[in-house]
């Protein structure tokens, strides 16, 4: 198996681990309403989506090893894909002809990009320097993004993107440095570079919470699209990657990412316009099964006075 399908493969897994745990959290979301970040930490249910997380993560890592990121990036797009089938059916209905266009869209979309992203393993990192300037600028990107305004949504969900993206690349960094036969594993350099990726990483993630208060159709489309195109710029630019084909390769790549940026747009809108009733019958549901809560007290009645006594009529 080359290191370019040992990639798309694990990316592959690494998609559907994530559209598992967005599944996961969703559900859990809408059974614990208002529930604080404490109350989650004893819920086994939120511990299963960390897992599933946390593996997907790992599977990304394995594929940035064998992949460009001009390849794996791409694939993230996959998750809302597979989410599709996984969300119908745990919500307990068929998938609509928008998701099936959507999925159609994207799906054509990432097969142009892989005609022309697909190259060797990667063995070129960024160098210390390098990656501190690369650091520096998206800090920056970041803070103008996140300053206060119109439209906070859009603009933290654009600064998420760029952070997962930029974490990605400086993970490949780490990963290709630190199996590195002919340097220590644990140089200054990876060790750095490693902390960068946590930074980022954790940036992401609250930048993509808060982008996610006000819904989830825009701002979802926004971090998809983000994260792959600010790995692609830091692969080409300072990782040596190439695009295959030539200047028709280029169109191609072109025509994909516009295919599937149009497939993502159309996946973040195609919500259920109703929220669907939970099955706790449902194997997703029997997972995330969470303990019943007390019942809501209902109102009650004012008291009633006792009727005065009739006076009965002598005859």
């Amino acid at each position: 198996m080359s290191a370019a399908v040992l990639a798309i493969v694990l990316s592959l897994f690494s998609a559907v681990a994530y559209a598992a745990a967005a599944v996961a959290q969703e559900r859990l979301a809408a059974r614990e309403s208002g529930t604080g970040v404490v109350r989650l930490l004893v819920r086994g249910a939120w511990w299963w989506s960390v897992a599933l997380n946390a593996s997907a993560a790992l599977l990304h890592v394995a594929a940035l090893k064998y992949g460009p990121l001009t390849l794996v990036q791409p694939l993230g797009a996959l998750t809302l894909v597979a989410a599709v089938p996984l969300g119908a059916r745990a919500a307990g209905r068929r998938v609509r002809g928008v998701e099936w266009r959507g999925t159609a869209l994207t799906l054509l979309g990432l097969a142009a990009l892989l005609v022309t992203a697909s190259g060797p393993e990667p063995d070129e990192v960024m160098s210390l320097p390098e990656a501190l300037a690369v650091a520096g600028a998206t800090t920056a990107v970041i803070g103008v993004l996140s300053r206060p305004g119109a439209r906070p949504g859009l603009r933290h969900a654009t600064a998420s993107g760029f952070a997962s993206g930029v974490a990605s690349a400086l993970t490949q960094t780490v990963t290709v440095a630190a199996t590195d036969r002919s340097a220590a594993p644990l140089s200054a350099h990876v060790v750095v570079v490693a902390l960068l990726v946590a930074l980022f990483a954790t940036a992401g993630l609250l930048l993509s919470q808060t982008a996610y208060r006000d819904g989830l159709g825009a701002p979802l489309a926004l971090v998809t699209l983000a994260n792959p195109l600010a790995a692609a710029v830091i692969g080409l630019s300072l990782l040596g990657e190439r695009l295959q084909g030539g200047a028709a390769g280029l169109l191609l790549a072109a025509a994909g990412a516009g295919l599937a940026s149009w497939g993502v747009v159309t996946l973040s809108r195609s919500g259920p316009a109703t929220p669907a009733p939970v099955d706790d019958d449902h194997p997703v549901a029997a997972v995330l099964a969470l303990e019943p809560g007390p019942a809501p007290c209902e109102p009650s009645l004012p008291a009633q006075r006792p009727a005065a006594p009739e006076h009965l009529t002598a005859l």
